[in-house]
């Protein structure tokens, strides 16, 4: 466990650390605000080519529910029913994990993001810095001269809810809209995986995850809030964009 931490440190969270104070030192008047937006959209550029692929698999393998119905509806016994799935899945040359790979290798990295912001920004942590970034002797925490962002803000916390709600009502939308309808045999319809009772769980999500944020982001430094406001858009604009490049023959 010891040298699963210390690789953490000198792979992950030491070079995004160095990074954002590489930023602060750049930006005239040194808003460390300003540097966290920078810094994190670097690094969702970065981890572009990751999201989209795991985007396109996606989508991928939604075009192919009404045939994966089908066959579902063809075979009453569960052992029957994965085994004829999976002969579709090989056939189609489509990995059903191959969406979810691309967005775990995704969570250290935003794991690493989110201990920067959280533990970064005092004066101590910049013992961290290699020695070619210059040490600014301490982090300015004033975001815009108006919020510092090493205290919780309630203004940034709704903030943040609001642009989680944007990103999981398009998730939802996109979705809802490559399902189509819920049509079938009333077992297929009932089954835990049926377009309907995901379509009812998304849009639960859609409302509780926005609320759950505001309740984290009320708690904690604001420069969190900050970085999730940007990953947030961030994501809803990506997402969008890679549909949008998807569906254009």
């Amino acid at each position: 466990m010891e040298f699963i931490g210390i690789a953490f440190h000198e792979i992950l969270y030491r070079p995004i650390f160095n990074l954002l104070v590489f930023a602060y030192n750049a930006i005239p008047g040194h808003d460390l605000g300003i540097a966290i937006i920078l810094v994190t959209l670097v690094v969702r550029i970065i981890l572009h080519p990751l999201s989209h692929k795991a985007i396109k698999s996606q989508k991928a393998l939604e075009a192919l529910q009404p045939k994966i119905k089908e066959i579902q509806e063809k075979h009453k016994a569960k052992e029957d029913r994965a085994r004829a799935v999976m002969e579709f899945y090989k056939e189609n040359k489509i990995n059903p994990a191959s969406s979810f790979v691309p967005i775990l290798l995704q969570l250290p990295l935003f794991f690493a993001l989110y201990r920067v912001f959280l533990s970064g920004l005092n004066t101590e942590s910049l013992s961290a810095l290699y020695p070619f970034i210059s040490n600014p002797g301490e982090l300015k925490t004033m975001f815009l001269g108006i919020v510092n962002i090493a205290h919780p803000n309630a203004a940034l916390a709704v903030l943040t809810g609001v642009a989680q709600f944007f990103q999981s009502k398009a998730m939802v939308q996109k979705k809802d809209g490559t399902q189509g309808s819920s049509s079938g045999s009333p077992r297929a319809r009932g089954e835990a995986g049926s377009p309907e009772i995901a379509k009812m769980m998304s849009k639960q999500m859609m409302y509780v995850m926005p609320l759950f944020m505001v309740f984290i982001a009320w708690r904690l430094p604001a420069g969190l809030a900050i970085f999730w406001i940007v990953t947030s858009l961030f994501s809803y604009l990506e997402y969008r964009l890679i549909h949008k490049r998807l569906q254009t023959p």
